[in-house]
């Protein structure tokens, strides 16, 4: 059997002992550093916090959005909210959510941090 040359241009994207490997930089997706990019600032500036009770079985949520964060840094932001509220909450998809209705809460707490916050919706 005749063995062909690789290719310059040929790539790993998968491998049975790391699994998914990223294209760029050769390193498994988890641990890949050049796809991590930070989150993108908002598009007006303002952070807004609003109540969401649909699809949550009548629960009520706050959710924080428009944090120009990182995800370690709006974790970490989450954990100091979750305290003054006294409430439990999530980091997903971007936002912050705080289990039960702590709007005013939030809000007063983001402005004391330096962020433009706002209610918003009903």
């Amino acid at each position: 059997m005749k063995m062909t040359p690789r290719r310059e241009d040929a790539r790993t994207v998968y491998s049975t002992e790391l699994g998914r490997v990223c294209p760029d930089c050769g390193r498994p997706i988890d641990a890949c550093a050049c796809r991590k990019k930070p989150a993108a600032a908002a598009g007006d500036g303002n952070v807004r916090v609003r109540l969401e009770k649909k699809g949550r079985g009548g629960k009520a949520v706050s959710l924080v959005s428009g944090l120009p964060l990182a995800e370690e840094d709006l974790r970490k932001l989450a954990a100091e909210l979750k305290k003054r509220c006294g409430a439990g909450g999530a980091v997903k998809d971007g936002q912050i959510e705080i289990q039960g209705d702590h709007r005013d809460t939030l809000v007063a707490a983001l402005l004391a941090l330096g962020y433009r916050a706002k209610k918003a919706g009903g």
